[in-house]
């Protein structure tokens, strides 16, 4: 088969649960922020329902008036906290490899802090094309369009919503916290069980 043009195939990914499991980085950094502010915070349950914005998980541990300054102190301190114990999900770097041997190019478009977002990808060796962070659910469309992104990869139902607004192949992965039927109740057009089938499906796809 021969190779796709450059512009042909632009895939995004989501970041958290998709491409890295943060977990015990987000932990790391939510214990470290109870610990500086006093508040009780269950940090295993944070970590059970990643995807949301910081300031969506931390209007259930603060008053609403506090939110946006402990946000801007969460993302402070996460550099310290986070970078080093997050990994990559299995099959994220070798998806991101199949999509380059295609010609394609990759983005990444997440809800998170964007610098923290690029310091994740540089610690663990993923270099997406594009990174774009601060972006949510339909938000995520924005940054999809723009870079004509024509499959989105992620493993929450605001993924699949913010696929299916840009118009794109929607892509879910059961490795977050969704499962398959609710990917697919949200609109996937395509469930698989995590990133090491994706390779496999890219293959089929592109032919």
């Amino acid at each position: 088969m021969a190779v796709m043009a450059s512009h042909a195939l632009m895939v995004g990914f989501d970041l958290d649960m998709t491409l890295i499991d943060s977990r015990p980085g987000i932990k790391a950094a939510y214990l470290a922020l109870s610990a500086e502010t006093g508040a009780v915070i269950d940090a295993d349950l944070v970590v059970s329902r990643l995807g949301p914005p910081v300031e969506d998980e931390l209007a259930n541990w603060f008053p609403a008036a506090e939110v946006a300054a402990v946000a801007d102190r969460y993302r402070e301190i996460y550099p310290t906290h986070a970078i080093v114990p997050t990994l990559a999900m299995p099959g994220a770097r070798e998806s991101v490899a199949a999509i380059r041997e295609r010609g394609g190019r990759t983005m990444v478009v997440t809800a998170k802090y964007e610098p923290n977002a690029k310091l994740h990808l540089a610690h663990l060796g993923i270099e997406p094309d594009v990174i774009v962070g601060g972006l949510w659910a339909e938000a995520k469309a924005q940054a999809l369009r723009e870079h004509g992104a024509g499959v989105y990869v992620g493993d929450h139902t605001g993924d699949v919503r913010g696929a299916r607004v840009a118009g794109a192949l929607s892509v879910g992965v059961t490795t977050g916290p969704c499962d398959a039927d609710e990917l697919r109740s949200a609109g996937a057009d395509v469930v698989l069980a995590s990133l090491t089938e994706f390779p496999a499906w890219l293959a089929t796809y592109a032919a």
